[in-house]
């Protein structure tokens, strides 16, 4: 039995069984996958797949087991890489943040800033996506660390952690009437056309909950998962936005001008997320740190052990 054998069996499944698609991910060819899988379940005497044909289409309840066991083995053995890595050379190496649109553009640089300086050598690789893919991501151990709002509950190999809260501004073209309103309501939101994030992304459902906790269906006309995009089509005058407060800038954003909403919304809570058993090298922590001071490295420890 080989290691790489086992990362072959894994990949099919993460894959949807399909042996293309797992030979593609590990850039190697697909005769090449489907022979070492043959001879890893010929040297077991069990089939680990369900075959019609050549084609295969499910697990046994041998392969099951098989694919847990060897997640649990491959996670281990990069646990001792990442280990010895850590021990030839704590200031060396890769960090991989998967992470949003609005975090990576608004919430993260600062932290990321001051981790550069202390870590020059480190290499920071960012990946973004929408809270799903990146928490699969860091479920099966693409990323290091997923930062989204919303998005990583849904991956029970995830430990999930609070990094900070957030909330909301309305931004609207110059004269808009709602500058003159004394204390603004939901109601009069809902009378203007509305652009927003899209469904699944930075916080939107608990946006939306407001709305639906006062009776009120907002008229939205424009979704995207891209704060500076919204702020380009309010600049256009299609409608008024609702976006994280952290995505707004006075200075750069003019002429548009924002109010703040944070009286209307319950504020959303931004999470990390990092796989259960892994081995985060000590510069991570120390992200982690920037990032959250409140999330130390023994309260991380404890969590992910």
């Amino acid at each position: 039995m080989k290691l790489q054998q086992l990362k072959y069996v894994r990949e099919i499944a993460r894959r949807g069984l399909s042996i293309s698609a797992a030979s593609n991910a590990m850039h190697t060819s697909q005769p090449g996958v489907s022979n070492q899988v043959q001879l890893l379940e010929d040297e077991l005497g069990l089939q680990i797949f369900e075959r019609h044909g050549k084609r295969l289409t499910g697990l046994t309840p041998f392969g099951q087991l098989v694919i847990k066991m060897a997640d649990r083995v491959l996670l281990d053995v990069e646990n001792i890489r990442q280990l010895a890595a850590d021990s030839k050379n704590d200031q060396l190496g890769t960090l991989s943040i998967g992470t949003t649109h609005t975090q990576a553009r608004y919430a993260l640089p600062k932290a990321i800033k001051a981790f550069s300086q202390h870590y020059p050598k480190v290499h920071l690789n960012m990946v973004q996506g929408t809270p799903t893919e990146i928490a699969e991501m860091a479920a099966t151990g693409r990323v290091d660390i997923a930062i989204a709002t919303e998005g990583l509950t849904q991956f029970d190999a995830l430990v999930i952690l609070p990094c900070y809260e957030w909330n909301r501004s309305l931004v609207v073209p110059p004269g808009h009437p709602l500058l003159s309103e004394k204390k603004l309501t939901l109601k009069a939101i809902a009378d203007y056309p509305l652009l927003t994030y899209a469904m699944g992304v930075t916080g939107r459902a608990q946006q939306d909950q407001a709305f639906i906790e006062q009776g009120l269906t907002p008229n939205v006309v424009f979704t995207a998962t891209d704060a500076d995009v919204i702020k380009t089509y309010v600049e256009l005058e299609l409608g008024i936005g609702i976006i994280a407060s952290m995505a707004f800038d006075a200075a750069k954003d003019a002429p548009l001008q924002s109010l703040d909403v944070s009286h209307l919304f319950k504020p959303s809570t931004t999470y990390m997320g990092i796989r259960r058993g892994s081995y985060l090298r000590g510069f991570s922590y120390a992200f982690i740190e920037h990032l959250a001071p409140h999330l130390t490295q023994k309260l991380v420890e404890k969590a992910i052990i």
